[in-house]
């Protein structure tokens, strides 16, 4: 069964202390920053992930969706809230997929919980968020790096082999 995490952005961006504190210099900032963090967190997670934006405040706001390398982002029409976007979503999706909704909304929690989503506050996002980047220090940046960047210190012994067998041929 397909996994889906739906992130209400602009929930995200005002409840996690670093994206807040871009949004106070720039919305525009923080919206991205927000999503390069959900690009790496999809990577490593490998659940598709949707973040949703509302422009229920833009006059003439069309609903509108986004490809931003490995995530998708929707953007919600005129007048329509993230919120209802998200219900409306889990209304057509859930019961084809198992779908987690990231909002520190308490009232948002409860009705997609009684809709058969799952519920993930912002600080239960933050915290799996900081512990994916503590898995990825420990297990690729915390190795010890060869002293030369060479191919031989890189590739695998078979690759080594054909390279050294291609040379002979030449």
């Amino acid at each position: 069964m397909q996994e889906i995490l739906l992130v209400d952005g602009y929930n995200i961006i005002h409840a996690w202390p670093e994206l807040k504190k871009i949004s106070e210099y720039s919305l525009e900032d923080a919206r991205h920053a927000l999503l390069e963090i959900l690009q790496d967190f999809q990577g490593y997670k490998g659940y598709r992930i949707i973040v949703v934006f509302d422009a229920h405040m833009i006059q003439g706001g069309l609903e509108h969706k986004e490809n931003m390398g490995n995530i998708e982002v929707d953007y919600t029409k005129e007048n329509e809230t993230a919120d209802h976007y998200i219900e409306r979503w889990i209304d057509e999706a859930a019961k084809n997929m198992r779908v987690m909704v990231a909002t520190s909304d308490f009232l948002e929690q409860s009705v997609v919980l009684s809709k058969g989503a799952l519920r993930i506050s912002a600080r239960e996002l933050l915290e799996q968020v900081r512990l994916f980047r503590k898995d990825i220090n420990r297990e690729y940046l915390d190795k010890p790096q060869p002293k030369s960047y060479t191919l031989e210190d890189w590739a695998s012994p078979e690759t080594l082999k054909v390279l050294k067998r291609w040379r002979t041929q030449r």
